[in-house]
């Protein structure tokens, strides 16, 4: 008898193993899956903005040929204007470099700057930087005062005809 108590014992613990092991394979299934699901969110997500950070930047494209660098006015001195109106006696020496399209033969011809473009380029630059009023020139407004200039030079001498505008020395006086 003790035989067939410990025969019909083995068989309870075996029925009630399986019924444990069943919902511990769903909980590991789903955890796997809500793993999948997650890296792939992350990946979709992730290549979405690399695409978008490496090929557009405000709406532009940023991968381009590299550009023919312009200093505007002197070589040296850059160029000194005077902000604030007429009235103000305030003096703005500033060095700019333009990088412009080379596509653009109207703009470039063999890696210099034609002089209509140039005219063109320093009437727009300096119309701006004459209107402009001091509080504009604080620093942390420089990106908004560059963005101006790239706008009324590629106004003047068509679309896509300025890459960007440099900032090389800027003092207020």
């Amino acid at each position: 008898m003790a035989d067939e108590e410990k025969i019909e014992e083995q068989p309870a613990p075996e029925a009630g193993g399986k019924g444990k092991k069943f919902p511990i394979i769903i909980v590991v299934v789903l955890i796997l899956f809500g793993l999948i699901l997650a890296g792939g969110i992350s990946f979709f997500i992730t290549t979405q903005v690399m695409s978008n950070g490496a090929n557009v930047a405000g709406g532009e494209v940023k991968n381009h040929d590299p550009g023919v660098f312009v200093k505007l006015g002197d070589p040296k001195e850059g160029m000194i204007v005077n902000v604030g109106g007429i009235k103000a006696s305030r003096f703005l020496k500033v060095g700019i470099v333009m990088e412009l399209n080379p596509e653009k033969e109207e703009v470039v011809k063999e890696g210099k700057l034609v002089p209509m473009a140039e005219t063109k380029i320093m009437d727009s630059t300096l119309q701006i930087l004459r209107t402009v009023k001091i509080e504009e020139l604080d620093a942390n407004k420089q990106d908004d005062l560059k963005a101006k200039i790239k706008s009324e030079v590629n106004k003047a001498l068509g679309e896509g005809s300025v890459y960007d505008v440099y900032i090389t020395s800027f003092m207020l006086q």
